[in-house]
């Protein structure tokens, strides 16, 4: 009887559900979508400037999307899984 107490105890309890987790990697593609957008745009020459570095994809998209992520992050942390819809 106690055997039993004991082992209903030591039951691990994950504190994420799986929705909570679909929504982790839901956020975590978007940020890493942000920075993969925000990234190149560089010149092989030093002296020669390239303005592709201020177009809108790096400067409001990337941004946005790395944002938007952030919050899909905070979102999936105080989404409730025991909660049933």
């Amino acid at each position: 009887m106690e055997e039993k107490k004991r082992k209903e105890a030591a039951q691990s309890v994950f504190i994420f559900g799986k929705k909570n987790y679909k929504f982790m990697f839901i956020g975590i593609a978007c940020i890493a979508l942000g920075f993969i957008l925000m990234s190149g745009g560089g010149s092989d020459d030093p002296n020669v400037f390239n303005p592709e570095i201020f177009n809108f994809r790096r400067i409001r998209l990337a941004p946005m999307l790395i944002l938007i992520g952030f919050g899909i992050q905070i979102y999936a942390i105080l989404l409730n899984p025991e909660k049933k819809s």
